[in-house]
């Protein structure tokens, strides 16, 4: 059987077929679930077809997992890297193909698709050296002949139920480090792009199965609300990575805390560019232009708001609104191609709704504003003045809509930064280091990432990745990220013939 349009074959590099199992259990894939068609969103047209998992699936999944678990958290920490460094180096070698792949089913242009695919490789290079370096403090003990210190020992399980909008760059921010510290990983991905997550996962099992290691240390669920609930009951999962809205994620972390379990929540942003009377003008439009429409302003670090100094509000909105109306949009694999379409026509008629709705609070649109008719889902990348007090720009409407509003002062802009629920990246353009370190101090942005003279997205994965208040709180990728997958015991040994008692007590 061939894919419908020739253009497709390049998925067969990839281990992806017009007709694919979406889900990988103990080493075998096999699925008992619905049919459903990946879709393109260039022109909604079928791409392939999979089959998902049924709940059924998922326990058969989880009696492999459990089994697997037992066995790879006593494999030494840099051996568990050297199986890392091998995913990387599959990953490395189908770099293009798989980046294409991301391009095409998620609808992101081929230059994000590929740089995608390439946090990955970073990822599990970045968790190699971390294998090699995950240790735990010593600490002085206050009573004679006496030892006290940190032990990290693996969790087990993770869970990990990633979005559409990066199908594949946040497993890699989870399971790169799970697998480092021990852990076997259980992950759903998001259930329209499930082409990314089979050819994904079939990198994963070839290199374990070339080691042969047991299929059940990666387990793989193409499926619905059903399997991501089943994950969250899962008593045998000790941590949950959900990435989402704040809406769905905060029903996610009630699941998982009734049982005690702990969350990674990555959840909704509405995030800001602060440009103030100093910034050199070219450098910051520059940087909310890829801010604000790069993939289509479907990340959760899209700038959404865009607050500038009254002084030289018109002039950057005169250069904002110029290069605006230069982007080009179309199919995302197309050379020069800057803005491709929504993910489903359910976004794009989102984005109609949403325009209707600014509209009726008093929002002025000064470029786009609308749906391009097409067979896909494209719209016009969108320019909207409006009040900072306005309901609608509390939310995130979740696609190229830019929210312009001006101040006065660099109170007033941080508090305007500071005023919506969500907190998870914000940016100012200024040379003045008075405030510059009075933004990234306790009394500047609240979020979780702040940022100085560069755009809100494009993080590196060095850093901690993620945001405050409604935007979840959690941390994932670099710093210290990887010791929310392991748990802490705090260890003292006696190795004297006393027992003196902390806190100077005698007893007895």
């Amino acid at each position: 059987m061939s894919f419908e349009r020739e253009e497709y074959g390049f998925l067969a590099e990839i281990g992806v077929g017009p007709t694919n199992s979406g889900c990988y259990i103990n080493g075998q894939w096999k699925a008992r679930g619905s049919i459903v068609a990946s879709l393109n969103p260039s022109n909604n047209q079928r791409i392939a077809e999979v089959v998902e998992a049924s709940v059924e699936d998922y326990k058969e999944g989880m009696v492999a997992c459990s089994e697997a678990a037992k066995m790879w958290m006593k494999v030494p920490a840099p051996k568990r890297g050297e199986i890392v460094r091998q995913i990387g180096e599959a990953f490395r070698a189908k770099l293009e193909s798989l980046g294409r792949l991301v391009s095409l089913e998620m609808g992101k242009i081929l230059a994000e698709g590929i740089g995608e695919v390439q946090e990955i490789v970073d990822m599990c290079d970045y968790a190699v050296g971390l294998s090699r370096q995950i240790n735990g403090s010593i600490i002085p003990s206050e009573r004679p002949n006496h030892m006290m210190f940190e032990m990290w020992n693996p969790l087990g399980i993770v869970g990990v139920i990633t979005a559409f909008n990066f199908p594949c760059a946040v497993l890699g921010w989870n399971a790169c480090l799970a697998l480092v510290c021990g852990n076997c990983v259980v992950w759903k991905g998001a259930p329209t792009t499930p082409l990314v997550t089979i050819a994904v996962t079939k990198l994963v099992a070839e290199v374990l199965e070339k080691n042969n290691l047991p299929g059940g240390i990666f387990t793989s669920f193409c499926g619905g609300a059903e399997i991501g609930e089943a994950i969250s009951k899962d008593t045998h999962i000790p941590l949950v990575s959900f990435t989402g809205s704040s809406q769905v994620g905060l029903k996610v972390q009630q699941i998982v805390k009734e049982r005690f379990g702990n969350c990674l929540l990555e959840l909704s942003g509405n995030n800001a560019i602060v440009i103030m009377n100093d910034a050199d003008i070219g450098l910051a439009v520059r940087s909310v232009l890829f801010a604000a429409v790069g993939t289509a302003g479907q990340r959760c670090t899209t700038c959404r708001r865009l607050l500038i100094q009254e002084s030289i509000y018109e002039t950057v909105l005169n250069q904002l609104t110029g290069v605006y109306q230069q982007v080009k949009i179309g199919d995302p694999l197309e050379k020069g191609t800057l803005v491709g379409p929504l993910h489903t026509r359910a976004s794009k008629e989102n984005f109609e709704k949403g325009i209707e709705i600014i509209k009726s609070q008093g929002g002025k649109i000064l470029v786009g504003g609308s749906a391009i008719e097409s067979e896909g889902n494209f719209v016009q990348p969108t320019i909207i003045e409006i009040s900072p007090d306005a309901p609608v720009v509390k939310e995130e409407l979740f696609g190229p809509v830019l929210y312009v509003m001006k101040f006065q002062t660099f109170e007033e802009a941080v508090e305007m930064n500071n005023s919506v629920p969500q907190g998870l990246s914000s940016s100012i353009f200024t040379q003045r280091p008075d405030l510059i370190f009075k933004w990234i101090g306790p009394h500047g942005s609240d979020c979780g990432i702040v940022n100085v003279n560069i755009p809100t997205n494009g993080a590196e994965i060095g850093g901690a990745f993620g945001g405050e208040k409604a935007t979840g709180g959690g941390r994932e990728a670099g710093s210290d990220s990887w010791k929310q997958y392991m748990r802490r015991s705090t260890c003292t040994i006696n190795y004297g013939d006393e027992l003196p008692l902390a806190q100077g007590i005698n007893f007895g």
